[in-house]
């Protein structure tokens, strides 16, 4: 099992992906200092709470359907992780890009980053969404398709 005390965000990301081991509870809650740059959870909770219906979007696209991640992805300063499952599945991580707390723009997702999963076209009917943030708390959501999907 991999332990650590503290290590970057995407580094512990790394960690979870190759050791499914690793879980919340070894994890140590981050600084929650603001600091005006949305960086931890302090400051991103409130946001990711109160725009809580944008947290996903389904498209039909190229007789796919996708699940698009973006705006969670925005707000990833503050997050150890995104779980989500489809239609009462497994949890799955989402990666998260790593937080460059030394740029202007935190919230601009690299160009490099995953965005969207991709499944059987109409076969998306519910997403729950599950994010723990770096102070270890924990936000869930779940999604009905008709409610996420992108006309």
């Amino acid at each position: 099992m991999f332990k650590f005390l503290r290590v970057p965000l995407g580094a512990a990301f790394a960690c979870m992906v190759f050791s499914t081991a690793v879980t919340a509870q070894d994890r140590v809650a981050e600084d929650q200092t603001p600091s005006g740059k949305f960086l931890t959870a302090t400051e991103v909770k409130p946001i990711l709470d109160a725009t809580k219906g944008n947290w996903i979007a389904v498209r039909e696209w190229e007789g796919q359907d996708l699940i698009y991640f973006t705006h969670i992805l925005s707000w990833r300063c503050g997050l150890f992780e995104i779980r989500y499952s489809v239609n009462g599945g497994a949890q799955k991580l989402w990666p998260i890009p790593e937080c460059d707390p030394n740029t202007h723009t935190v919230g601009a997702i690299p160009d490099n980053a995953d965005i969207y999963d991709t499944l059987p076209l109409q076969s998306v009917e519910t997403v729950t969404v599950e994010l723990l943030y770096d102070d270890l708390t924990t936000t869930r959501a779940e999604f009905e398709r008709g409610a996420v999907l992108i006309p």
